[in-house]
């Protein structure tokens, strides 16, 4: 069993090596043959002198690839069509894999009829925790954590399979095509949802996924995302995406000037809410917050549903 496995990277060479490094520790189960290929999508910093050096130190299991078209599904197509692995990794350049990740992905592909995996994505923290940070938006800074049972796609588990911890068959990959270049974070623009669209056409082509909370990553949390700003940012153009990939894909629901009505009802509810604290005099800085991101939402989707030009 051939695994490539596919980070994309973009100006992080120094949180890079931490990442390389869990590859090198990574137990390795025979049977299973391990390839990393690190997609270099434009970056102005040091990451082609860091893998190269790695590829001096490690030999065969690091590549290094350059891909000019600006964007995160752009570097990812790319690594795709540079490998040829029957199984294909996906991992983020501020990410750790647990030293059993490579173990656990090839006792589920050699033990079970399923097309993709995920797993739990545990906060490695660079900073305190804020009281404000809200906990109906953990997708925020990445922190993906839902119990300790193993859950199908679809059928107990409505979750996304997240391309920062994430294997594929890549049989199915032909099937359903490549990741949409139209969304995905490019350069420091946080567009988003790509995975969620890939998900959504897995499950379509009839794929079978997992969840499994033992494959685990640990995502560094700079101190800058732990801030209102970048959450702020980061839903207003998550909601952008949403709206983008919307004019093509219209889901079964109720509009209201283009919006699914029920963006319009959140943003309420969390206005709603946070006037109902402060006649109280009740301050939970979180479930606030958490109101206030949801006119983000509302916010978002509006201007990339009727406003925002993907390039």
């Amino acid at each position: 069993m051939n695994l490539d496995v596919l980070i994309p990277t973009y100006n992080r060479s120094e949180l890079l090596k931490r990442t390389l490094d869990s590859l090198v520790k990574a137990r390795v189960p025979a049977g299973l043959s391990v390839r990393v290929t690190v997609v270099d999508n434009n970056s102005k910093d040091e990451t082609r002198e860091v893998v190269e050096s790695y590829i001096e130190r490690h030999g065969s299991l690091f590549n290094y690839l350059f891909e000019g078209q600006q964007g995160r599904s752009a570097a990812l197509n790319a690594g795709i069509a540079a490998t040829d692995g029957e199984l294909i990794g996906m991992i983020d350049d501020d990410e750790e894999i647990d030293e059993s990740w490579c173990m656990r992905a090839h006792s589920a592909f050699s033990t079970s009829d399923i097309d993709f995996i995920s797993g739990s994505c545990k906060p490695r923290w660079g900073g305190e925790q804020p009281p404000w940070l809200p906990k109906d938006y953990p997708a925020v800074i990445g922190w993906i954590e839902t119990g300790d049972e193993v859950k199908v796609y679809g059928e107990n588990y409505d979750g996304v399979l997240m391309g920062g911890n994430a294997v594929i068959r890549r049989s199915m990959l032909k099937k359903v095509g490549n990741y949409s270049t139209s969304l995905g974070r490019k350069g420091n623009r946080l567009l988003s949802v790509e995975d969620e669209d890939m998900t959504e056409r897995l499950l379509a082509a009839g794929a079978r996924g997992l969840y499994l909370p033992d494959l685990v990553i640990y995502h560094y949390i700079p101190p800058e995302r732990l801030t209102k700003r970048y959450h702020r940012r980061w839903c207003f153009w998550r909601a952008v995406s949403l709206g983008v990939r919307d004019r093509e894909h219209r889901a079964p629901v109720t509009y209201l000037l283009g919006v699914p009505r029920h963006l319009y009802g959140s943003a309420a509810r969390g206005l709603l809410k946070a006037a109902r604290f402060a006649r109280r005099g009740t301050v939970d800085p979180a479930q606030r917050f958490s109101g206030e991101l949801a006119m983000w939402d509302l916010a978002g989707f509006f201007y990339g549903k009727h406003f925002y030009k993907a390039t």
